[in-house]
């Protein structure tokens, strides 16, 4: 009785958000959206726009000798004469001015990721050739970072969490995501609902235009190769040499994103255990993967008995889930997610602890702005309303997912948001592209690749196999993916057929 009581309240409490946020949503359409065409004469001011270059500001971006600009681009596209906004960018010119072929757009991730300084590390993965042609151009996406920040009243560093071990825990949950949509939405609706991703795109076709380029060249992972597959749809016949990291499933995106992050991320943490048990001597989880297992486990369960907040940081059942996802997306941070659950050991057993360090190492996993992030996602795709609809998938998949189930099929702020302004890009087209997957990815499934690489009919896939990453371009990983980027970004040459790439041992700690 107690659990319906709250489900009920779960379904009041939206329909009290509906009247007092949702009030100027629209109905969604229900066909996918559309390339767009040639500019319409009303956005010329902005396509046409000189861009004024200043220092950054920034100690990499400055050190980089990179220079920052503002590019004006429409808040609504559909009302070029109405407000306007501001994107920032950063430039790392091309080193060979004579060789320079074009801008080489970029975006991080996330969504919700900045991604202004990106490009001072991307630089470090391509080779002295590529670097004498491009432009590298940074951006942080329309409200996100210094690119007119949508702002929530409620200043969580995150809009994802775990729903706990019961419908007492979903219910805190269910709370906690109308109170964030609404603090996000009120402040300024247009902003808000006009952070999409299609609008996203559009800006980057401005961008384009600004530099006075035909064709625009593209680096992104994870949300950021959604963003660029929209783009490849939207604007593809100005679309150049796109590498698209970490690929994501238009069909899937976001929603059955975050379903697929469950099974993969038990994996991961099954293939951590092993490191652990490895490490015992330092770490003292378990001597056994299964001990290590269970350690965890029990660990989020003493986290939900003794919650502790500091430093404006939470420790319980529904954070400490999310703080080891944040680590399992690569190996090198194995060790940092040792030390967060042993400070998270500390806190929960009353012992002394350092917020500050845990809290350092996640953000450095997940540099994402939760206002972002929920700006983008619900803005671009409906979400289920009915609470009780999250609880039964929780529910049904505790079993199989004991530690990140409950995440993986929460709910979140987008059962609050206003309906989408349009519907969601649908990919189908054959703009070339070279596509990167993971077998074993943690935030982005393998499968999703498949799916981008199934809709983007004229890309090339290549696979990194055999390890647990997110993200198969970096420096060091696999020198068989850097050299097949790197020729793509230096002469056009895609492979002749799909490949598998292997990684190189010497990459992963011991």
């Amino acid at each position: 009785m107690r659990a319906r009581w709250f489900l009920m309240r779960a379904r009041w409490f939206r329909r009290m958000a509906a009247v007092g946020v949702l009030a100027a949503a629209v109905v969604i359409p229900v066909s996918p959206a559309s390339a767009e065409g040639d500019p319409p004469a009303a956005l010329a001011r902005f396509y046409d726009q000189a861009l004024d270059w200043k220092p950054c500001g920034d100690p990499a971006l400055d050190g980089a000798g990179a220079q920052c600009a503002g590019v004006r681009v429409p808040l609504d596209y559909g009302r070029p004469d109405g407000r306007t906004t501001t994107v920032a960018i950063s430039r790392i010119p091309a080193t060979d001015p004579a060789r320079r072929r074009g801008i080489m757009l970029s975006n991080p991730g996330g969504p919700g990721g900045p991604g202004l300084s990106m490009m001072v590390t991307v630089r470090d993965r391509l080779t002295p050739d590529v670097r004498a042609q491009y432009d590298l151009i940074g951006m942080d996406p329309r409200g996100i970072g210094r690119s007119d920040r949508v702002h929530c009243a409620i200043p969580l560093p995150t809009m994802l969490f775990s729903a706990g071990f019961d419908v007492f825990g979903y219910a805190r949950d269910t709370a906690l995501a109308g109170a964030l949509a609404a603090s996000c939405i009120a402040p300024d609706p247009d902003k808000a609902r006009h952070t999409t991703t299609r609008n996203i795109a559009r800006d980057m076709d401005v961008i384009r235009g600004a530099f006075g380029d035909e064709r625009v060249n593209y680096y992104g992972g994870s949300y950021g190769s959604y963003l660029g597959g929209v783009y490849l749809q939207m604007f593809g016949r100005h679309a150049d040499r796109f590498v698209l990291d970490s690929g994501v499933d238009d069909e899937r995106y976001w929603l059955g994103m975050f379903q697929d992050m469950g099974g993969t991320n038990e994996a991961a943490l099954d293939d951590w255990s092993i490191w652990a048990a490895r490490h015992d001597g330092d770490h003292h989880f378990g001597a056994t993967p299964p001990q290590v297992r269970g350690y965890v486990e029990n660990l989020v369960r003493r986290a939900a008995g003794h919650p502790v907040f500091s430093d404006g940081y939470l420790i319980d059942e529904h954070t400490v889930p999310m703080m080891m996802l944040s680590l399992l997306a690569n190996p090198k941070l194995d060790a940092d997610l040792a030390d967060v659950l042993r400070i998270v050991d500390d806190a929960v057993s009353g012992r002394p602890f350092d917020m500050k360090t845990l809290k350092a190492k996640i953000t450095a996993a997940v540099p994402t702005e939760a206002s972002g992030m929920a700006a983008i996602m619900c803005g671009d795709k409906a979400a289920p309303r009915d609470p009780a609809w999250y609880y039964r998938n929780i529910e049904a998949i505790r079993a199989a997912q004991p530690v990140f189930g409950a995440f993986a099929n929460n709910i979140t702020a987008c059962a609050y948001w206003p309906d989408p302004v349009e519907p969601p890009t649908e990919m189908n087209n054959a703009n070339q592209a070279l596509i990167l997957g993971t077998i074993h990815d943690t935030r982005t499934a393998y499968t999703q690749s498949l799916a981008l690489h199934r809709d983007l009919t004229a890309s090339r896939l290549v696979t990194l196999a055999n390890t647990r990453i997110h993200g198969a371009f970096r420096v060091g990983l696999s020198p068989c993916v850097s050299d097949i980027v790197n020729t793509y970004f230096d002469d056009g040459t895609l492979p002749a057929a799909d490949l598998t790439c292997e990684p190189d041992p010497s990459y992963f700690p011991e």
